[in-house]
């Protein structure tokens, strides 16, 4: 696909890890249509990621690993979402949890989770919840105190990697505040029958049911300081970076090679208004990837603007995807509803990122907000 110089790179001394990841995409691309169908999780790829070491460069020097920027997570979740949306998604949200429990878990359970982490062990979050929203971050659950700390018994919605997870990043409230613990999965939770999601099926996206979960003190996490971005947060618009250019991979290759009638020497790509399109999205497509890029550059800073920079970056990353997919099920035509193309498969996950929090509309009214005075 075509490409432009940006002002923001991975730092030589990361560039492989890219490379790294560009090799698992390159086997997992052959494997997204399948996983579509049978929804089962990328398992073989995802232990790829890890034997290579990805997984523990992410960890703070402090705990044996690299400090991996920002700006590097960003690339490497850009790279799996062209080729395995499920399986980028699945990622991010195993290395987001492991490493916001490293970093604000108190010192012992810090080295407990990063050794888990090096081990090979999974990590999920458990955040959102049926009275959320896209106020996941703040829970309409509370748990309940008991001796050693609190114990928790409710539902979390939309896990990814639930079933595979040995860890979990888990939000209730406690005295009307948010609290956030890392919990070890045991006995008191379980998995309800799973609920086939339209898209990103490969993620196992579920339920899990917590029935007296115990929250000890011990494993409660310290509040973020505005200058610590979730890698999550900021890495997120390339889920839906990596779908629109697909989508637009997809576009192309049809519209070369597809007559604009029969008999024609003219293919679609010769077509004014395929062209004229095209040119619109990529250009939007452009615009939210040096958006996503900016918002990296300033975590990897420091910068508290970071965490406002990702909302808007994952807002405008989630609409240009379901531009980019619609114009490729315009372009592709009936070719593109078969079942056995890759267009009608991005269409479905293009949908997924806007969907998830903060969801667009929620994320249009906080910007609206701030622009308006009303933040």
């Amino acid at each position: 696909m075509l490409t432009r110089p940006s002002p923001v790179s991975v730092p030589d001394h990361e560039a492989g890890w890219v490379l790294t990841a560009q090799e698992v995409a390159s086997s997992a691309a052959a494997d997204a249509a399948a996983g579509d169908v049978s929804g089962d999780l990328p398992l073989s790829h995802l232990r790829a990621l890890a034997d290579s070491g990805l997984d523990a460069a992410l960890l703070p020097v402090e705990h044996g690993g690299q400090g991996l920027s920002c700006t590097a997570v960003g690339a490497v979740v850009g790279v799996l979402a062209v080729a395995h949306p499920a399986l980028a998604t699945v990622w991010l949200m195993h290395v987001g949890a492991a490493h916001a429990l490293v970093t604000l878990s108190t010192p012992e359970a810090a080295a407990h989770f990063a050794a888990e982490l090096v081990a090979g062990r999974r990590f999920a979050n458990a955040l959102s919840e049926p009275a959320g929203g896209s106020f996941f971050l703040t829970s309409q659950q509370d748990a309940t105190r008991d001796t050693d700390g609190w114990s928790f018994t409710g539902r979390k919605l939309f896990v990814s990697g639930a079933e595979v997870a040995h860890h979990l990043l888990l939000n209730v409230r406690i005295d009307g505040q948010p609290a956030f613990f890392g919990v070890t999965v045991d006995d008191t939770v379980s998995l309800p029958p799973i609920e086939p999601t339209a898209g990103m099926r490969a993620t196992r996206s579920r339920s899990l049911v917590f029935a007296g979960t115990a929250l000890a003190a011990s494993r409660r996490c310290a509040p973020p300081t505005p200058e610590q971005a979730s890698r999550i947060s900021v890495a997120f618009p390339f889920l839906s970076l990596g779908i629109a250019e697909a989508a637009l991979d997809a576009l192309t290759s049809h519209a070369a090679r597809r007559a604009v009638a029969p008999g024609s020497d003219q293919v679609l790509a010769d077509a004014q208004w395929v062209r004229m399109e095209t040119g619109l999205v990529w250009t939007q497509l452009r615009a939210a990837r040096l958006l996503a890029e900016q918002t990296c550059w300033l975590a990897d800073r420091g910068d508290p603007a970071a965490l406002a920079c990702a909302v808007e970056a994952k807002l405008l990353a989630n609409e240009v995807a379901k531009q980019a997919a619609a114009l490729a099920v315009r372009v592709c035509g009936g070719a593109g509803y078969l079942e056995s193309s890759p267009v009608q498969r991005i269409f479905r996950d293009a949908q997924a990122g806007a969907l998830m929090a903060y969801n667009s509309p929620f994320s249009s009214e906080v910007v609206g907000g701030w622009v308006l005075g009303r933040g």
